[in-house]
C-alpha cells in the first residue's frame, strides 16, 4: 500500500505533460509559427504582385487611352502673330515617374505664354509645341510613384502645354484647390499668383511701411501685386494704369495713388505722392522708355524689379544715378525660380492658397474665352482690352 501511495504521489497527473511531450508540442508550435509568417509573407506577396499588375494594368489603359482617345490643344509650329495658334489632335500625355495627369477645366493666359508664340520670350521657342504654364482641374491618373494626390482632387499647378484637354504635372507642384475656389479663378493663382509674391517677398524684400509702385497694375500680376504689397504691410501704395476703369479697380483692391501713366507728368505726379522722395520698391514689366522713367521714381536705396519686357525694348540705365542713390535694379524670371528654386515657389503657392481660402486676395478674372479661341485671347491682352486675369475655358 505504501509503494502504491508512494508510486501515485510521484505520478504526473493526466493533464499534466512530460518533458518530452512538452518538447514535441513546443516543435510543433514553432512549426505552426514559422507556417503561420510564410502563410501571411505569400499573402503579402501576392498582394503586392496583385497591386503591381493593377497598376500595370492601369498604365497600360493610361497608354491606350492615348491611342485611342487623342485630346484637343492649342499648337503652334511656328512663332509668330496669334494666327500661328491652332486647335489640333494630339496623344494623350502619359503620367511619367513622380507626374500626375490633370484633366483640364480652365487654363491661365500670360504674357510669358504671349512672349513664347511670339518668340520673344527669354528662351528660344521649339516648334511644333502646346503653350500654356498654369491650369487648374481635376487629377484623372498618377503616374509611377505617386500616391498623392488622389484621383478626383481638384488642383491647380504649374504645366507645360496647359492649352490643352489634359496636362501631366509634377505631383510636389500640385496644390489641392479650397471649396470656396472655382477653378476660372485658381487657374490664374499657380504662375501669375506666385510672381507678384515672389516680387514682393523674395526679390524687392519688401519691409513693412516701406512704399511700393506697381506699374501697369491692372494686370493679371499688377492686380495680385497691389493686394499682396498691402497683405505685406507696405505703406503707400502707388499704381499706374491706361484708363479711368483700370484706375477705378486699383483703387478698389487697395491703391492709395493711381496714375494714369500715359499722362507726361506722371512721374512728377510720383514723386508728388511721395514727398519728392520716390518710392522704396517698384515693380515693372513693361521694359524699354517706361523702365528709364520709373527709375526716376526710385528713392535712395529703393529697389526696382524687372520681370518682363512687352514693350519689347531694352532700357538704357545710367549707371552714375544707381551708385550716387544706391539703388538696386534686379531681374525676376519665374522659369528661373521653378527650375532652380522649386521648394521656395511651392512654399509661396502654399501661403498664397491660404490668403484664398480666408478670402483675404481677390482674383479679378473678368475675361474668359473657349480654348478653340485662344488667338482673341492672345489679341484681348496685346490690344490692352482686359483687366485682370485671362481664361482659356477647356
Amino acid at each position: 500500500m505504501q509503494d502504491e501511495v508512494c508510486w501515485f504521489m510521484r505520478k504526473e497527473p493526466a493533464y499534466m505533460q512530460s518533458a518530452k511531450e512538452q518538447c514535441q508540442a513546443n516543435l510543433r508550435l514553432l512549426s505552426c509559427r514559422n507556417w503561420l509568417f510564410t502563410s501571411m509573407r505569400s499573402q503579402r506577396t501576392v498582394v503586392a504582385k496583385l497591386e503591381e499588375n493593377l497598376l500595370t494594368c492601369s498604365r497600360r489603359k493610361i497608354a491606350q487611352l492615348r491611342k485611342d482617345i487623342p485630346m484637343k490643344a492649342i499648337r503652334i509650329n511656328e512663332i509668330g502673330g496669334p494666327e500661328v495658334m491652332q486647335l489640333e489632335e494630339i496623344e494623350t500625355p502619359t503620367p511619367q515617374e513622380g507626374e500626375v495627369l490633370i484633366k483640364v477645366a480652365a487654363a491661365g493666359v500670360t504674357q510669358v505664354d504671349l512672349a513664347q508664340r511670339q518668340g520673344t520670350h527669354l528662351t528660344r521657342t521649339r516648334t511644333p509645341m502646346t503653350l500654356g504654364m498654369e491650369v487648374a482641374g481635376t487629377v484623372v491618373a498618377l503616374g509611377p510613384g505617386v500616391s498623392t494626390p488622389a484621383e478626383g482632387t481638384r488642383v491647380v499647378s504649374f504645366v507645360e502645354g496647359g492649352y490643352a484637354e489634359y496636362a501631366s504635372a509634377r505631383a510636389t507642384t500640385v496644390i489641392p484647390i479650397p471649396p470656396n475656389l472655382d477653378f476660372v479663378h485658381a487657374a490664374t493663382f499657380p504662375v501669375q499668383g506666385i510672381m507678384a509674391y515672389q516680387l514682393l517677398r523674395e526679390s524687392a524684400r519688401l519691409q513693412p511701411g516701406e512704399s511700393v509702385l506697381v506699374y501697369a497694375a491692372a494686370g493679371g500680376v499688377g492686380t495680385l501685386a497691389v493686394q499682396l504689397a498691402r497683405l505685406m504691410g507696405a505703406g503707400t501704395v502707388i499704381s499706374t494704369a491706361s484708363s479711368q476703369n483700370k484706375l477705378d479697380l486699383v483703387r478698389r483692391l487697395g491703391a492709395d495713388v493711381a496714375i494714369n501713366h500715359n499722362e507726361k507728368n506722371w512721374v512728377e505726379l510720383v514723386k508728388e505722392a511721395t514727398g519728392d522722395r520716390g518710392t522704396d520698391i517698384i515693380l515693372q514689366m513693361v521694359g524699354g522708355r517706361q523702365a528709364e522713367q520709373c527709375l526716376q521714381c526710385l528713392a535712395p536705396f529703393g529697389r526696382m524689379v524687372i520681370y518682363g519686357r512687352v514693350s519689347g525694348l531694352n532700357a538704357q540705365f545710367s549707371d552714375v544715378q544707381i551708385m550716387h542713390k544706391n539703388q538696386t535694379i534686379m531681374g525676376y524670371w519665374f522659369t528661373g525660380w521653378m527650375s532652380s528654386r522649386p521648394d521656395r515657389t511651392v512654399v509661396a503657392a502654399r501661403e498664397l492658397m491660404q490668403y484664398l481660402a480666408t478670402a483675404q486676395l481677390e482674383i479679378i478674372a473678368e475675361h474668359t474665352f473657349p480654348l478653340s479661341e485662344a488667338a482673341e485671347a492672345h489679341r484681348a491682352i496685346a490690344q490692352r482690352k482686359t483687366t485682370g486675369e485671362v481664361v482659356l475655358l477647356v
